[in-house]
């Protein structure tokens, strides 16, 4: 890329950054608050970012991180000094194993237009709705787990994340992440003899 265009790139992106409406959030004791603003309210109604907590938006690491890099978020610690998406992504990854993983994944698929949520009650790490559909609208179609290309799963583990998607109606996904962040997906189902 030339100079020029390399330029020309960077004023459309901070042009495109000062019509971006973004909202405050306070990250402390390793959870992330927003107050109910317009901004954090529409970003939840239209793409469902973060869970309502009483009266406060909360939402997961993995979704903070997407938010900072398109820069639709500005992260405070309980101070009020700003969190630079450098730092937090060092907290994040001291906070949360594989956080570096699961977040590639989480970006991807929000990239390519998925609404991704937590999946703690499955056993897994997310759960994934088809396009066009919302939490609560609809159950999600998969749950999925991400990996290392390097890691390795012995059959009674496969086989248990199977158990999982089978029992809750969802297609499995094992989600494997290379080292240059490259996510490639397998799925898995159930085949009855």
């Amino acid at each position: 890329m030339g100079k020029k265009q390399k330029e020309q790139k960077e004023a459309k992106e901070a042009e495109e950054e000062k019509t971006v409406k973004k909202f405050k959030a306070v990250f402390s004791k390793e959870r992330v608050l927003a107050d109910k603003s317009d901004e954090a309210v529409d970003l939840y109604n239209k793409s469902r970012y973060g869970e309502y907590v009483e009266d406060k938006i909360q939402y997961s690491l993995v979704e903070v991180l997407h938010l900072l890099e398109r820069k639709r978020l500005i992260l405070k610690d309980a101070k009020g000094k700003g969190i630079k998406i450098d730092a937090f992504r060092k907290i994040c990854e001291k906070i949360e194993e594989n956080f570096w993983i699961r977040y590639c994944v989480f970006r991807d698929l929000r990239q390519r237009g998925y609404i991704v949520k937590t999946a703690l009650k499955f056993g897994a790490d997310f759960r994934v709705y088809d396009k066009g559909i919302k939490p609560g609208d609809d159950h999600a179609k998969w749950i999925v787990y991400p990996l290392h290309e390097t890691e390795t799963l012995t059959l009674y583990e496969f086989s248990a994340k199977n158990r999982v998607a089978h029992s809750t109606r969802k297609t499995l996904l094992l989600a494997v992440v290379d080292d240059e962040g490259d996510v490639s997906y397998w799925n898995s189902s159930w085949v009855k003899p």
